[in-house]
């Protein structure tokens, strides 16, 4: 907590009045660590997959649905609660899907078969979709347009902050309280949702466009609302299918491969993709100052076209301590624009839609990311992982043709 404190105390502005930054601090805070929790969980699902599996009697491609159920949950919950945080308000609807997160994920330490643990993931994955989105609409309408890509890479570092630590903290805990007590933990963001409810206030520009501009329309009608408007959404879902299927097809697979292939054991496993992540938190870090700067198209653009040769690079690397380096650099771009879509979309889209447009765009990429475990898996069994990760280098090339050829860069737009 106390490394977005700092971050956030960092940032001033004499766009600012005191009372205005720290409320600023504060939501920038609450939903980084909202976030947190949901890597936490999400990582350390990675890490027992083969442990459960084995307890409860069930194979490798059933574990990889439990992953692919909590994401297609998501997308229900993204669509669901970025319609009410547009009606009814940020953060009171970030309170409820933190809980309904924090619930369901604990539930799952008492399952006693596949089925009720498919349940369970897919009820916590409707409250993790909520989460994303009314976060990065809640922290881009509390700060400046000249902050807001830096501080929407904030609250993605909340993500990586939470799978670096589930990274570190697994390998000690999953020996002594089993993979029902780690799942047991994740009770604990409810204490972030109360912390939420009771010091968080809704942003001004959201209380001042929603009271000059109410609509009877429904929030996700403004994505299709007219031919331009289409065509940037639909881009948005290539951008966020491709960001978040090289993400779950790597990170998911990555302590199972490094296992398999280099006789890792749990706890080097963990050190290698520890470092992975420690690459990617420093390429959102990164990113969000780059698009603050050059703009979004530039940044954005640079990064896929990283990702897309660090890929391929690291599919080549054979010795561990190569792989060791080369996985923090293909984290670096693989995972840094992750940093960007919070601002990149909260441009795009109006108040009156914003939350909708993060949630719904970026959970449906979470739905098709949700394949990418089960695809690498069956490229993997078939051809070798080295192939699966290496076939995610085209993805990322059109990426980078989606972005140049449907978004427009609208870097520093006042929000409307």
């Amino acid at each position: 907590m106390s490394h977005f404190q700092d971050v956030a105390g960092s940032i001033t502005s004499d766009e600012f009045s005191p009372a205005k930054e720290t409320e600023a601090r504060k939501a920038l805070l609450g939903s980084a660590l909202g976030y947190a929790m949901d890597g936490f969980d999400l990582l350390i699902l990675g890490f027992m997959l083969r442990i459960i599996s084995a307890d409860l009697g069930f194979g490798p491609a059933q574990g990889a649905s439990l992953v692919t159920a909590t994401l297609i949950g998501a997308v229900i919950g993204g669509v669901v609660f970025g319609m009410l945080s547009d009606r009814i308000g940020r953060v009171r609807v970030l309170t409820w899907t933190i809980v309904l997160f924090a619930v369901f994920t604990g539930m799952c330490a008492l399952a006693q078969s596949y089925w009720d643990l498919l349940i369970y993931r897919t009820i916590a994955g409707i409250g993790l979709g909520g989460e994303f989105g009314i976060g990065m609409a809640l922290v881009a309408e509390a700060w400046p347009a000249s902050k807001r890509a830096r501080v929407s890479s904030y609250v993605g570092l909340g993500w990586q902050l939470g799978v670096l630590t589930a990274a570190i903290v697994t390998p000690l805990l999953l020996p002594v309280i089993g993979w029902r007590g780690m799942f047991a933990i994740g009770i604990l963001p409810a204490i972030a949702a109360y912390f939420i409810r009771h010091s968080l206030h809704e942003p001004d520009v959201f209380v001042e466009r929603t009271a000059k501009a109410p609509t009877a329309s429904l929030p996700i009608n403004l994505l299709v609302k007219d031919a331009e408007t289409t065509k940037i959404s639909i881009g948005m879902v290539i951008l966020c299918s491709v960001q978040n299927f090289g993400y779950y097809g790597v990170m998911i697979w990555l302590p199972n491969y490094l296992s398999s292939r280099f006789g890792f054991g749990l706890a080097q496993s963990a050190t290698w993709t520890a470092v992975t992540i420690a690459g990617m938190a420093v390429g959102i870090f990164l990113f969000g100052h780059a698009a603050d700067r050059i703009g979004r198209r530039p940044a954005f653009i640079t990064y896929m076209l990283g990702a897309a040769i660090m890929v391929v690079v690291y599919s080549k690397l054979t010795d561990p301590t190569a792989l060791l380096f080369g996985g923090a650099v293909m984290g670096l771009f693989v995972n840094g624009m992750l940093g960007g879509y919070g601002a990149l979309m909260s441009e795009l889209y109006p108040t009156t839609a914003r939350a909708t447009a993060q949630n719904v765009l970026f959970n449906i990429g979470r739905a098709v990311g949700g394949l990418g475990p089960v695809v690498v898996s069956a490229v993997a069994a078939s051809w070798g992982f080295e192939t699966a990760i290496a076939l995610l280098a085209l993805l990322y090339i059109a990426d980078m043709l989606a972005f140049w050829l449907l978004i427009p860069d609208r870097r520093g737009a006042e929000l409307t």
